[in-house]
């Protein structure tokens, strides 16, 4: 075990929620790509186009998102400073794909609490302070 991960406990926390949730992101993409998702288990009129596409329009953010946080984690393993930066962004794309997911249901009135977009919602707040603290003490959004 390296020296990095003995310092930065809550990285030991944040690399599960990262590994789960981008490679969820990646499965889910690709089993609706692939029509893999049943329409019982999916959200209401799977089969309508407008929602079809309104799903398709996460596929940048939520990539993105799988992107930014494998690549944290890359970073951390390779012990460089950088990947602080690069798990903020992850953890602040990740807070928006929920937010706006969640706001699309609760304008349709169909919210539903067990949905996963509350789970993307609410972990990265406990998070994205630490790193947003961490982040601006050492310089690096300092410019910003």
């Amino acid at each position: 075990m390296n020296i990095l991960i003995k310092r930065e406990p809550s990285m030991r926390i944040l690399k599960w929620f990262f590994l789960f949730t981008d490679i969820s992101f990646i499965l889910y993409f690709g089993a609706t790509a692939l029509g893999l998702i049943p329409p019982e288990w999916a959200y209401s009129d799977y089969s309508n186009p407008i929602l079809i596409a309104w799903n398709w329009s996460f596929f940048p953010i939520d990539m993105l998102v799988s992107l930014t946080g494998l690549t944290a984690l890359y970073l951390y393993r390779k012990q460089s400073p950088t990947w602080k930066s690069a798990a903020l962004i992850s953890l602040v794309l990740t807070f928006c794909s929920g937010m706006m997911a969640i706001a699309y249901w609760g304008i349709r009135q169909e919210f539903d609490p067990a949905c996963p977009n509350l789970f993307l919602l609410i972990y990265p707040l406990f998070f994205i302070r630490k790193f947003w603290k961490s982040t601006s003490n050492s310089g690096v959004l300092g410019s910003i």
